[in-house]
């Protein structure tokens, strides 16, 4: 995996350090004895690859250097400068030589770039582990959404089913209504005509002679419901009672009663009270 970036990093630095050294050989050639400019040329590339080679030291053990970064970055910019002073210099072809003076710099980028590259890279077995991982999101996210999808749908049906029956009863109820307005209507006009009192006034006459009775239309309606009784018969003792009949009953004998005798006594003696309240007030005055 590191070969794709470690390779265009050392090609682009041998076409770099290769162009530096010839374009120093022939621009400084003219003005000093060629092995001077080889030397030159030499001393910058071999400036720029110590640099680099002591850069992939450091990042080997997991270090950084800034001084050394700085340094190799320098180196860097030097050899693009002189590239492009000579493409300023040149006579013939200066676009060309300034379209190629930035290798040195690209060949660095290169490097942090590959730097990078193995700073971030995992093992095949975390690379692994993270694929199940978000394989295993994945598929909870789907399953999530298939149960809100389904949940929705039953949802939806079930409430179509309550809209339907609702709608079924107030159906049935209005009918209803209808049904029992036109009975009513029917007793009210059967009790306001005059052939149907004199019709019950000759049927009640002779179980009740001298006395004409009024036919009362049903209730239809409404109906107040009873009273509902007293579940006790007697108030509930306070806890102020509680406590003093509870200490009469538990002090009438030396040494005390016990709680069981003394609840056996209470009861026998036609008092009420909870067993939570009586234990509570035995608890109280026997503190």
């Amino acid at each position: 995996m590191n070969a794709k970036t470690v390779l265009p990093a050392v090609a682009m630095t041998a076409v770099s350090m290769v162009l530096t050294l010839a374009v120093v050989v022939m621009w400084l050639g003219t003005a000093v004895p060629w092995p001077v400019a080889l030397v030159v040329g030499l001393g910058i590339d071999g400036g720029w690859l110590a640099t680099l080679a002591y850069e992939r030291r450091l990042a080997a053990q997991g270090d950084h250097n800034r001084a050394v970064t700085a340094v190799g970055w320098s180196f860097g910019i030097l050899a693009a400068g002189v590239l492009v002073a000579h493409a300023l210099t040149a006579e013939e072809s200066a676009g060309a030589w300034l379209a190629v003076a930035w290798l040195p710099l690209a060949a660095k980028a290169l490097w942090l770039v590959h730097a990078m590259w193995e700073r971030t890279a995992l093992t095949p077995v975390a690379l692994d582990a993270i694929r199940g991982i978000q394989q295993e999101a994945r598929d909870e996210a789907a399953v999530a959404r298939a149960r809100l999808r389904a949940e929705a749908a039953t949802e939806e049906t079930r409430l179509t089913a309550v809209t339907e029956a609702g709608a079924r009863v107030a159906r049935v109820q209005a009918k209803t209504a209808q049904t029992l307005s036109s009975a009513w209507s029917t007793l009210e006009t059967a009790r306001a005509g005059e052939e149907t009192g004199r019709a019950l006034t000759s049927v009640t006459a002779r179980v009740t002679p001298g006395v004409t009775p009024r036919w009362e239309l049903p209730v239809w309606g409404p109906s107040e419901p009873l009273a509902a009784r007293s579940l006790e018969s007697a108030p509930a003792l306070t806890d102020e009672a509680l406590d003093v009949i509870v200490d009469e009953i538990r002090t009438s004998e030396t040494p005390a009663l016990s709680y069981r005798e003394m609840a056996a006594r209470f009861r026998a003696a036609g008092h009420s009270a909870s067993e939570v309240r009586l234990r509570a007030a035995w608890k109280r005055v026997a503190a």
